[in-house]
């Protein structure tokens, strides 16, 4: 087997087995099993231990004592600091980014995709979600490296990959969040401010801004919990969370 092919068999083993987590599939907390596992991803079992491994570093899954992984829970108080870490953390890239001088490609690029996003948002009711989805993952990835740290954009990554804290995972919420719309044109204009706050060189309106924006996240979070337990099957990582 070539490199390539024992990195594309990693990446489906990990796609695969993080939906799956996310999804709620494994409730009983019981141990995952690895034959079970490999045969349900069509994937041999050494990618799939990799993948295994790789979920235990970002939080998804936990060791057990006895020899293998289940899948975490968490609770509401984790999910509200893990989102507030998000914005710490992004909120340090915005920093850094303003005070050093963003790159200035990956300026021009994040002005690009927020076009994007603009003309996304343009069609009221018949928006192009698909593209709004992709945009917003992309100006989080450029926010998270315009200010040339890999440290600190390996950390937004890392916190990001947490169930519920990631830039995107509201964004499935069309039919649960009211206003939704108007959520994302606040976003939008959070994502403009920010921008011009890195351009101009404010590092502490910068973080700030990216700070306030992560809350986003908080108050649909707190707004889905309000909600029946249904809810989960609609919102990837909701089932990950322990009833109050």
């Amino acid at each position: 087997m070539t490199v390539s092919d024992r990195t594309s068999q990693l990446d489906k083993a990990l796609r695969g087995l993080r939906a799956l987590v996310l999804d709620g599939t494994f409730r009983d907390q019981a141990r995952l099993s690895e034959v079970a596992l490999s045969d349900r991803l069509g994937t041999s079992r050494t990618p799939l231990r990799q993948a295994m491994d790789r979920l235990v570093a970002e939080g998804l899954l936990q060791r057990i004592a006895t020899g293998g992984c289940r899948v975490a829970t968490f609770t509401e108080n984790d999910i509200a600091d893990a989102i507030e870490l998000r914005g710490v953390i992004e909120g340090t890239a915005a920093r850094i980014a303003a005070e050093r001088g963003a790159d200035p490609a990956m300026m021009a690029e994040a002005s690009q995709v927020l076009d994007r996003i603009d003309r996304a948002l343009a069609d009221g009711a018949a928006m192009d979600f698909d593209v709004y989805v992709a945009a917003n993952q992309r100006f989080h990835h450029l926010l998270a490296n315009m200010g040339r740290s890999p440290l600190i954009a390996r950390e937004v990554e890392r916190i990001s990959s947490l169930p519920l804290a990631s830039p995107s995972a509201f964004l499935g919420g069309q039919e649960l969040i009211p206003d939704f719309r108007a959520s994302l044109i606040r976003a939008q204009q959070q994502h403009r401010a920010l921008l011009e706050a890195i351009d101009n060189r404010e590092g502490a309106r910068a973080e700030a801004l990216a700070r306030e924006h992560a809350r986003l996240a908080q108050e649909n979070f707190d707004y889905v919990t309000r909600r029946k337990p249904t809810l989960a099957a609609h919102v990837p990582g909701l089932a990950l969370v322990a009833s109050s």
